[in-house]
């Protein structure tokens, strides 16, 4: 039996997340059928970047070179030169930096914010936000680490700018696991889906995990980090999708085809990150 993720073989996959990550997979195996437990489940960052207005925007600075978030529609992605991650945006912005380019970035500004922090990159930011990570609240998470004394603060880099600067490690949703898998605190104050807990705790049983702060004392729910569309996968309507082959995604060729090109040029990339292959001191392309 193949292990899990390994099967290149099989003919149908199906992506229990949001529509961008079920277009993804259709783009990346254009040949299988991709399914989803629930079509409408979707991500406020797409929602936010409308391909019609983002190409105007593009067009109205052609100078530009055009990086774009994984969290976008298959058709924004067409519309790029770059797709990125949040596990290689900064080594990608950093790379296109150094080769002089002036960069248009969306869709998630505090994530676009901290990279050209980080970078010094030229970036017209497009102003987008994730409605989990834009609750993190600055003040209450100070509070919460007077609290907590010996707690590291890990934050995924969607969150406010304010929030971060908090922050003991700044990082993906697979740093953050490697992060509270490597650090040696007893505790640590998560900033970014509260979904990730139980794979934290799961992976670290003898470390304490707490929640950031969403909303001050007074509030009904304190920590309220969890994105409803990703609530909406579950067992049951996974098991229909699987029994009946419905809510398959479909993407038009034509924008898959282009949205192919700068998710290539990503992973091309992120290759050659990982198996440097230098042609005259010069690295990835």
């Amino acid at each position: 039996m193949a292990r899990f993720g390994r099967d290149h073989t099989a003919r149908t996959l199906v992506v229990a997340g949001v529509r961008f990550m079920g277009e993804t997979a259709k783009i990346l195996s254009p040949d299988k059928t991709v399914l989803m437990p629930d079509l409408d489940a979707n991500c406020s960052l797409d929602l936010g970047c409308p391909v019609d207005n983002f190409s105007a925007f593009c067009d109205a600075h052609p100078d530009r070179t055009v990086v774009v978030y994984a969290n976008t529609s298959a058709a924004v992605k067409a519309r790029a030169d770059w797709m990125v991650t949040s596990s290689c945006a900064l080594e990608i912005v950093s790379h296109l930096h150094d080769q002089g380019k002036k960069l248009i970035w969306a869709p998630d500004k505090h994530l676009g914010a901290y990279i050209q922090k980080q970078t010094g990159a030229d970036m017209l930011i497009w102003q987008g936000s994730c409605i989990v990570h834009d609750e993190f609240k600055a003040f209450e998470l100070a509070e919460l680490k007077k609290e907590h004394p010996h707690a590291k603060v890990l934050v995924h880099p969607e969150s406010p700018a304010e929030v971060i600067a908090l922050a003991d490690m700044v990082g993906s949703t697979s740093a953050i696991l490697k992060a509270a898998c490597e650090m040696d605190a007893p505790e640590f104050i998560v900033a970014t889906d509260n979904g990730m807990m139980y794979k934290l705790r799961m992976l670290n049983p003898d470390k304490v995990f707490l929640e950031a702060p969403t909303a001050g004392n007074s509030a009904t729910c304190k920590s309220c980090a969890h994105c409803p569309w990703m609530a909406m996968n579950g067992l049951a309507n996974l098991a229909a999708a699987l029994e009946s082959g419905a809510n398959e995604i479909q993407v038009d060729p034509a924008i898959a085809a282009r949205a192919r090109l700068p998710m290539g040029r990503m992973l091309n990339f992120t290759r050659a990150l990982r198996e440097p292959v230098w042609r005259n001191g010069v690295g990835p392309a």
